[in-house]
């Protein structure tokens, strides 16, 4: 099952099934994760994206083989019960995790090195053809957030994401089977955050459907002054809203209704102002 077309914003709902992931870790076994699967395409999820591995700053790396021992159940749980037009994400930059996933019924990898960690990665996407997410990263999860320093951090990302974009394509990936993501908080520092968001549209005019995933990192905390991630709700809607009228197309959220509301009711408005334009 492939991504269906972005004729609205969609939401990408976070089922993390690690220990130690930053701010839902340890919660799920199998049975669990897969009512909280089912949970949240009832509160408006287009997508459940699996992961195994926790991609927090500093987080220590796992074998493909543990990966696949803590998402496989969970995926073919899942596989059978979710309605038809519902994709499952498999976040990995493994491609024998992926491969796994892919047989189980998922249709999208959600590679954070963007193909850098394993090179056969761009040959399962293109021999499969589903849909691959490439997002942005400075360093490693282990040592990201560790002083990142850019000089021109979008045209930085830009580049990144386009050599990363060809490379691809040159291994057989089909440009239609692209989402490009910027990597929120990932070897970037507030500033560098900020920066970005408020250069989606820039991004957005690369030509790929875009996804953000600022759902509660920590550069929101540190404007906030909360520490906690789990009261960044409100935070995350605010970054889904402005992803919106920017024309971000997907949105990888832990809180999946808040951020529902927040995308359809910015949606909702931009088409407003889209409509009235056009009959003046």
């Amino acid at each position: 099952m492939f991504i269906k077309e972005f004729s609205r914003p969609q939401i990408m709902g976070v089922l993390n099934l690690t220990p130690d992931s930053f701010s839902d870790g340890g919660r799920y076994d199998t049975d669990k994760a897969v009512a909280r699967g089912l949970e949240m395409i009832g509160e408006g999820a287009d997508i459940i994206d699996i992961g195994g591995e926790s991609t927090r700053p500093g987080a220590k790396r796992i074998s493909v083989a543990e990966q696949i021992d803590r998402v496989l159940d969970t995926i073919i749980g899942l596989a059978d019960r979710l309605p038809a037009d519902i994709p499952i994400s498999i976040d990995t930059t493994k491609s024998e995790v992926a491969a796994k996933a892919i047989e189980q019924g998922a249709g999208v990898i959600n590679d954070i090195s963007a193909g850098r960690d394993d090179p056969e990665m761009f040959a399962l996407a293109a021999s499969t053809g589903v849909t691959i997410v490439l997002m942005h990263m400075q360093g490693s999860p282990e040592m990201m957030q560790r002083n990142p320093v850019y000089k021109d951090v979008i045209s930085e990302v830009m580049r990144f994401l386009e050599s990363r974009i060809e490379a691809a394509v040159k291994a057989g990936v089909s440009r239609e089977s692209i989402v490009i993501d910027p990597g929120i908080g990932f070897g970037k520092g507030r500033r560098h955050n900020l920066q970005l968001l408020a250069h989606l549209k820039q991004l957005k005019a690369m030509g790929y459907p875009l996804m953000l995933g600022a759902s509660r990192k920590g550069f929101m905390g540190s404007l906030c002054e909360v520490s906690n991630p789990h009261q960044l709700i409100p935070a995350t809607c605010s970054t889904t809203a402005l992803g919106v009228i920017a024309g971000v197309d997907l949105f990888r959220v832990h809180d999946v209704w808040q951020n529902r509301q927040a995308a359809d009711v910015a949606w909702a408005v931009q088409q407003f102002a889209a409509d009235s334009k056009k009959s003046e």
